[in-house]
């Protein structure tokens, strides 16, 4: 599939999106060692790409960088300034990660987090590892990643900046709506969809993560209470973070200097209201 890049210069974001393809005569194809992923767990889609990549325990197939918690400098990573260069003519945009880098040209494959993690799971994949994105499932997966985004983290977000006025009271009744779907969803079974973990659970779990860890910080303390009273999806998150691939990949002090590098919000009450504790407990994988 050929990239959807820009071919001229430009100052502004670049996206790249091809795919990695079945065999050899797609040109991207899941050969070992031919890729690297280059990723910061200071962010929420690196989190994403690690905890896949952990799930799947594509290590000795598929290498990954770690990058620092903030950006080298105003241009983004310079780690990525060359592959940026091979793909995209003239580009003097930021250089961002995660990518997904093609170690025999030199060149970015994709950096477009949905298509990476959906590879991840549909190409390098072994048949003796978890089938995140099982086909029946996949509408399921991918309605449920909308909704993380949008009527959590969004609606999180518009809770903390808008404060007690209209817009701060919608946005944090739709984020407490669907916490309490989830809830009851978690409840009932192992995984939010059902009795097998799929990466509808990685995204949940980020959306979590970033809930209690960034966007709680700008939230009051009655707010935070409320989010807290969801005691079925926290029990859910605590099991989940013993798992190696989710908890191992925590970083909560390269999120905190992430977050107060980039935001410009004032923090609220609810900062200190901690939800839940995410060191890694062994024994809480259990249910």
């Amino acid at each position: 599939m050929p990239a959807t890049t820009p071919t001229s210069p430009t100052n502004g974001p670049c996206l790249v999106r091809e795919r990695i393809g079945t065999d050899a005569k797609s040109g991207h194809y899941p050969a070992p060692h031919r890729y690297r992923l280059h990723l910061s767990l200071s962010c929420s889609d690196g989190l994403r790409v690690a905890i896949t990549h952990a799930l799947l325990e594509l290590s000795d197939v598929l290498p990954v960088t770690l990058l620092p918690a903030l950006p080298d400098d105003e241009h983004g990573r310079a780690e990525l300034r060359a592959a940026y260069a091979a793909t995209v003519h003239g580009h003097a945009g930021p250089v961002n990660s995660p990518a997904l880098t093609d170690r025999w040209t030199g060149r970015l494959v994709s950096n477009h987090v949905p298509d990476i993690l959906a590879d991840l799971s549909l190409r390098f994949r072994a048949p003796d590892r978890p089938e995140l994105r099982p086909a029946e499932l996949a509408a399921g997966i991918d309605a449920l990643t909308l909704r993380c985004e949008r009527d959590i983290g969004e609606a999180a977000q518009l809770a903390g900046e808008a404060g007690a006025g209209e817009a701060g009271e919608w946005a944090l009744e739709t984020l407490l709506a669907t916490l309490t779907a989830f809830d009851r969803r978690v409840a009932d079974a192992p995984f939010v969809l059902g009795d097998e973990l799929t990466a509808a659970d990685v995204e949940l779990w980020v959306a979590l993560v970033r809930l209690d860890t960034v966007h709680r910080c700008h939230l009051g303390a009655d707010a935070v209470h409320r989010i807290a009273e969801h005691s079925a999806l926290w029990a859910y998150a605590r099991r989940l973070c013993a798992h190696p691939a989710f908890g191992g990949q925590l970083r909560l002090t390269d999120m905190a200097r992430r977050h107060a590098h980039r935001c410009r919000g004032l923090e609220a009450a609810g900062a200190a209201v901690q939800i839940i504790d995410w060191t890694p407990t062994p024994n809480a994988l259990t249910r």
